[in-house]
C-alpha cells in the first residue's frame, strides 16, 4: 500500500576517513524513498531547486515512487557539508544552506490526503502538523525529528508527538527531549506523551525499539567496507516502514515490526558502503533478502 513520506532532498558535500565527494545527492526524503520503494510504492513530498539534476527526478520516477507532490522551485537546491571522524555515529556539521527548503510549506496533491501509511521526516514540527491536517484517516504515522527542532521548538514537537504512532530517533535525541540518559526510561517518558511505539538507531550497535510491554534490539551489521553512513538513518526508516505498509494492515503484530526493523537494519547496512545513494540504487530484492537472512543467521541461537 502507499507510503507517503515528506521530507528535504538536498546535495551533500561529506568527508570521511574514507574518502571526500562535493555536491551528491542526499536529503531525509530521497534516502527514505529509494529505500521504501523495494518494499512498496511511495509518495514523495519535497521541493528542490532548478539546479537539481532532471536525471535523479526522473530515476526515483522510474521507480515505485511517485513524484506529483515534488516541487522544483526557483532558486537553489537545499546544501548540507559536514564530516566524519573514525567514530561515524556522529556527524560533524560545516555548514547548512537552506535555500528554497527554507519556504518549504507543501500541499498534497488530493490524491495522496488517501495515504494509509505517512513518514513525517525531520522538517519543522510545525509543518508536520499541518502534513497530518492534510490526511484523511491514516492507518500507520511515523515521526523522526532532529537535535535542532527538539532545541527551538520543543512545544510544537512535543504537540506533533503526541498525534502519531511511532516515533524515530537516534540515541542523542532522545535523551535530550526526554531528560533521561536511559533509553529505556527515555522511551517510557516519550511514549507518556502519546506514540505507541519509540523506535531509536543506534547506528553501528543496530536498532532498539519499545513499546507497551514488549522490546526488541537489533545489533548492527558488522560490514568491512564503510565509506559514508550519511543517510543510513533515513534508508533505516524507509525500509522499516516500506516493510509495514507491504503488509497492509492498521494493527501489525510485534513480529510485523521485528521484521520491519529487520528489513530497514539490511538496507541500511548497504547504504553506508558507498558515497551518497550509489549504493542505494543498486540494489536488488535478492540482495535485500540475503542480507536479512545474514542477520538472522548472526542472531540465532537454540538452548
Amino acid at each position: 500500500m502507499s507510503l507517503l513520506v515528506v521530507g528535504s532532498m538536498a546535495f551533500d558535500s561529506i568527508k570521511s576517513p574514507f574518502g571526500a565527494v562535493e555536491r551528491v545527492v542526499g536529503g531525509s526524503a530521497t534516502y527514505f524513498s529509494l529505500a521504501a520503494s523495494y518494499l512498496t510504492p511511495v509518495r514523495l513530498v519535497s521541493v528542490v531547486g532548478k539546479d537539481f539534476p532532471r536525471e535523479v527526478i526522473d530515476m526515483l520516477a522510474s521507480r515505485s515512487i511517485d513524484t506529483k507532490g515534488l516541487k522544483i522551485a526557483g532558486g537553489e537546491t537545499f546544501r548540507w557539508k559536514g564530516y566524519y571522524e573514525y567514530d561515524l555515529n556522529t556527524a560533524h556539521t560545516v555548514k547548512t544552506e537552506l535555500n528554497v527548503f527554507r519556504d518549504f510549506a507543501p500541499v498534497l496533491p488530493k490524491e495522496y490526503r488517501n495515504s494509509p501509511y505517512v513518514f513525517l521526516g525531520n522538517i519543522d514540527p510545525r509543518l508536520q502538523m499541518d502534513i497530518l491536517s492534510q490526511v484523511r484517516g491514516p492507518r500507520l504515522v511515523a515521526l523522526d525529528t532532529m537535535n535542532y527542532w527538539i532545541e527551538n521548538s520543543p512545544a510544537p514537537l512535543r504537540e506533533a508527538i503526541g498525534k502519531v504512532d511511532i516515533v524515530i530517533f537516534n540515541e542523542s535525541e532522545i535523551r535530550e527531549i526526554s531528560g533521561e540518559y536511559n533509553l529505556v526510561k527515555a522511551a517510557r517518558t516519550v511514549r507518556g506523551w502519546g506514540p505507541s511505539r519509540i523506535v531509536i538507531k543506534r547506528g553501528e550497535y543496530g536498532v532498539l525499539h519499545l513499546s507497551d510491554g514488549t522490546m526488541f534490539a537489533a545489533p548492527g551489521y558488522p560490514l568491512e567496507t564503510i565509506f559514508d553512513p550519511t543517510g543510513a538513518g533515513d534508508s533505516f526508516a524507509g525500509g522499516f516502514m516500506g516493510y509495514l505498509a507491504s503488509r497492509g494492515t492498521a494493527d501489525p503484530t510485534d513480529m510485523d515490526y521485528r521484521l520491519a526493523t529487520m528489513y530497514g537494519s539490511a538496507i541500511a547496512s548497504y547504504t553506508v558502503e558507498a558515497f551518497s545513494t550509489e549504493r542505494l540504487q543498486n540494489l536488488s530484492t535478492e540482495d535485500i533478502a540475503e542480507r536479512v537472512d545474514a542477520f538472522r543467521a548472526l542472531t540465532e541461537f537454540r538452548v
